[in-house]
């Protein structure tokens, strides 16, 4: 068991464990123009709503037309797993070896995403990643609410009880919503980092307690924090 006070951490994967080098929007352009919409007027609430469950973003983007969003969410899944087995996606420099020294460390290590469970796993499993962590959640895993809610921080702090207080828990992430969901969590540390979609302003203004180059810093913050 081990002694740190920080032994949660929750860390999303596009964008700050794992570089997909604008696939999401890629992906998103793919989705729009099989449903015979316009990429270009969707492309600024994708860029807003980074983080978000995908399902959700398409419900807003396609005015609750369910059937439409559910159509819409398919093809960007498909267009994003195709894109994920051309090998399209590469670890974030550091983050496999971060997640390693933490969990050597004694502390739980949780990755979460906005993708659908079927995105999810082919990423962990073009990455080699199946046995990085001990548990890794999508918004269905939590009962269907992705980030903004801090659904998926309080169901890693439920389901792997490794720390007794949420504000032993981290979290970081690339987007504004990965900020908003550690705040509404209770997070002790809320780390934006500038390796995805959202800049160091955006990422303050929702809620950062500090923003990092990358997820590879994230160990000598939490030194620093737990000292």
């Amino acid at each position: 068991m081990s002694t740190h006070l920080m032994n949660l951490v929750v860390l999303d994967m596009a964008g700050t464990t794992v570089a997909d080098d604008g696939l999401v929007e890629q992906a998103f352009a793919v989705a729009a123009e099989r449903l015979g919409e316009d990429p270009a007027a969707m492309i600024g609430h994708v860029r807003a709503t980074m983080g978000e469950s995908k399902i959700s973003v398409f419900r807003h983007l396609l005015g609750g037309d369910e059937r439409r969003a559910q159509e819409a969410n398919l093809a960007f899944e498909q267009a994003y797993g195709e894109l994920v087995a051309d090998g399209r996606i590469a670890p974030i420099p550091g983050a496999a070896e971060t997640i390693a020294a933490l969990r050597e460390q004694g502390r739980t290590v949780v990755l979460t995403t906005g993708f659908a469970r079927v995105t999810q796993d082919a990423i962990l499993d073009a990455l080699g990643w199946r046995d990085l962590v001990p548990l890794t959640l999508c918004p269905a895993d939590t009962g269907g609410r992705g980030r903004p809610y801090p659904d998926m921080v309080l169901g890693a702090f439920l389901r792997t009880g490794a720390v007794d207080d949420v504000r032993r828990t981290v979290v970081a992430g690339d987007t504004s919503y990965d900020m908003l969901s550690g705040v509404r969590a209770g997070a002790g540390i809320v780390a934006g980092v500038l390796t995805g979609a959202h800049g160091e302003t955006a990422l303050k203004e929702h809620g950062a307690t500090r923003v990092l180059a990358s997820v590879a810093e994230l160990p000598e913050l939490m030194r620093e924090y737990e000292a």
